[in-house]
């Protein structure tokens, strides 16, 4: 046990290193800085299309880091926000900081790493909200 940190907090950054760990084995890179914002705009995209009860929903399985950062910057107040594949598109780009080339690759690695991780039925339940043209970029098959 670490003499900085009390136990519960070294399992919540452990299971959130683990998360960014898978999320850095599926984009096949070591650049955690890159899991990390691509796996925050994928929450934050996912989120903000969600109505408030579906985002507490899937929210609560996520570990405690990620969950903060999840619900960092929402306003349930303008939920869901209504965006179409190309507005999906440009604000991941913009959020994670990659290309828009890039996008569908990344965002359906962190679908692959996030359906791992929560428990059977949670992120489907989630994407039954989503619009099919996004959903499809979430779901498309690994490059």
């Amino acid at each position: 046990m670490s003499v900085t940190h009390p136990p519960d907090f070294e399992r919540t950054i452990h299971t959130a290193n683990i998360w960014l760990k898978s999320v850095c084995e599926g984009l096949g890179t070591e650049d955690r800085h890159l899991a990390h914002r691509v796996l925050r705009t994928w929450m934050h995209t996912l989120r903000d299309r969600l109505t408030v009860d579906v985002a507490a929903h899937f929210a609560a399985q996520l570990p405690e880091l990620l969950r903060g950062a999840y619900y960092d910057g929402w306003d349930p107040s303008i939920v869901p926000i209504k965006y179409d594949r190309a507005g999906y598109l440009n604000r991941f780009s913009h959020e994670a900081r990659i290309s828009t080339e890039e996008v569908p690759r990344i965002a359906a690695a962190v679908t692959l790493v996030v359906r791992e991780h929560v428990s059977p039925g949670t992120l489907e339940s989630a994407l039954e909200q989503i619009p099919h043209d996004i959903r499809d970029v979430l779901l498309q098959p690994a490059a």
